[in-house]
């Protein structure tokens, strides 16, 4: 295993380090303390060509100027808090409402936006970067002193495990995740919808008008959502089922059956034979399908165009703090929170 670092770029008058571990296969991934964001994964095709099949940026200015949430930690909670409000223990919260009239990915200056600590460490097996940040009491107006860890491991056998960590000093609200986009073509010119996805859920959470869950649990049988028997993700765009055109592909919550030691998920490329193969402890995984296009935020010089990466964005229920039945996310003081997510590379060469 091997570490290396260099300059990314400054952040408040501080160097940014771009962190790169790599194993014997030559399989590497690079991360920068920047929102603990994941900015390459390289990793070979079926004819040994190497090519890096997560979105990211080639310089720190654009994730500070366009937060893209490419590869970025999201938190406190991921996803929308429906009109930036909640209630814990008796007492009423209002979050800045940074996303039509709701609360997205942790507000404004969310866990993507600020510059972490880190340290990294290796043994023959594995390498790993360790990011820590203590998020204070009134950030984005969440209550509590937050402290987190999330380390980013790389195996060799190929896995990238995230493990998250955090502590608080009082009720406060934590659901984190990764917003890593995959692109198994190694090339952001070209759509993921010739990719097949595998999701081993048997229900969907239905989405609102303001991409808001209602509360309703779909089962995914005869739509769009089934992905059990591994479909394009073509499948999703080309569907007149009302929540997929309301979104023009994905943005769903799937409710994950966690059957044994089974994987919750595949994304599997035919043509070059890369295969991601995800396990998580949480009980939902966010499919988004990057349904637009940017002209401000590009990759090699070109302008991102819809549909060029996927996410499987590991964690609790998206605004479960205001529904029914939705699991808890609040983290209470002498309470620790660990969670882990493991995506797996595998080639297919046949």
């Amino acid at each position: 295993m091997k570490i290396e670092e260099k300059l990314f770029g400054r952040f408040e008058n501080k160097e940014v380090k771009a962190i790169t571990l790599t194993n014997s296969k030559g399989v590497s991934i690079t991360a920068i303390p920047y929102g603990a964001h994941i900015i390459d994964w390289t990793v070979p095709d079926k004819d040994g060509n190497f090519d890096n099949i997560v979105l990211g940026l080639s310089n720190l200015d654009d994730y500070v100027a366009h937060r893209p949430f490419y590869g970025a930690t999201v938190g406190r909670v991921a996803g929308r808090i429906a009109d930036g409000r909640f209630s814990l223990d008796g007492k009423e919260y209002n979050l800045p409402a940074n996303n039509s009239g709701n609360h997205l990915h942790g507000g404004p200056k969310g866990l993507d936006a600020v510059l972490w600590d880190y340290k990294t460490a290796k043994t023959e097996d594995e390498a790993t970067i360790t990011f820590s940040y203590v998020d204070e009491a009134g950030s984005n107006n969440y209550p509590g002193t937050l402290t987190v860890e999330v380390q980013y491991t790389l195996t060799e056998e190929n896995e990238w495990k995230i493990t998250y960590f955090a502590e608080t000093d009082e009720a406060t609200l934590f659901n984190p995740t990764n917003h890593v986009y995959f692109n198994l073509h190694g090339d952001a010119e070209k759509d993921i919808l010739d990719h097949s996805l595998y999701v081993n859920a048997d229900s969907f959470i239905e989405l609102n008008d303001n991409t808001i869950p209602t509360g309703n649990l779909q089962p995914v049988d005869g739509t769009p959502f089934d992905f059990r028997d591994a479909a394009p993700l073509a499948q999703a765009t080309e569907s007149d089922h009302p929540q997929t055109v309301a979104v023009k592909g994905l943005d769903h919550p799937f409710v994950l059956n966690h059957e044994g030691n089974e994987p919750d998920a595949i994304l599997l490329d035919k043509d070059n034979g890369r295969r991601i193969i995800m396990k998580t402890d949480q009980p939902s995984i966010v499919v988004f399908m990057h349904n637009g296009a940017s002209d401000t935020v590009k990759i090699n010089n070109q302008p991102i165009q819809a549909y060029a990466g996927v996410t499987l964005e590991t964690q609790g229920f998206p605004d479960a703090i205001n529904q029914k039945n939705f699991g808890n996310t609040v983290l209470r003081p002498g309470e620790k929170y660990f969670s882990e997510t493991t995506y797996q590379f595998h080639l297919d060469t046949k």
